[in-house]
């Protein structure tokens, strides 16, 4: 498995809660795109139309050596789950607070993934208190790191 991206700061803003891995419907010159690792995931969020999850605003940057029928860098594109997952995460949608963000984007035995987490918004002492563990973990590394 080769990791193409990852949204760091989902872990950041939001606790995640379930993760799933879905596959893309791509076209010819995003996947190439793709594995030359021009693409972005930050400002991606999943969309649910007509029984379908898509994930919207994730940036595919055009294939270098393509002609003219070259994609659209941020069109939305179709996510391949199961049924019962799509209804799944759309009803948790619906409730106050939830939201389906990408996580990381990966190869996996030639095909392009991409994990998907159901999240809920952090507020600021939830940040605050996690920067505290993280600079409290680092210090603990630092001390206990054989010399």
């Amino acid at each position: 498995m080769k990791i193409i991206t990852q949204n760091k700061k989902a872990r950041f803003e939001y606790f995640i809660e379930d993760t799933y891995e879905a596959g893309l419907q791509l076209l010819g010159s995003e996947i190439k795109s793709i594995r030359q690792g021009k693409v972005n995931v930050n400002d991606a969020y999943v969309s649910f139309k007509e029984g379908e999850a898509y994930v919207s605003n994730m940036h595919i940057s055009k294939y270098d050596f393509s002609n003219r029928h070259n994609h659209e860098e941020t069109r939305p594109r179709k996510l391949l789950l199961h049924k019962h997952e799509i209804t799944k995460l759309f009803s948790k949608t619906r409730e106050q607070g939830y939201t389906v963000i990408p996580l990381k984007l990966y190869m996996k035995e030639g095909l392009a993934k991409l994990e998907v987490g159901l999240a809920k918004g952090k507020k600021l002492h939830d940040k605050r208190q996690s920067l505290k563990d993280k600079d409290q973990e680092m210090r603990m590394r630092k001390i206990l790191k054989p010399r």
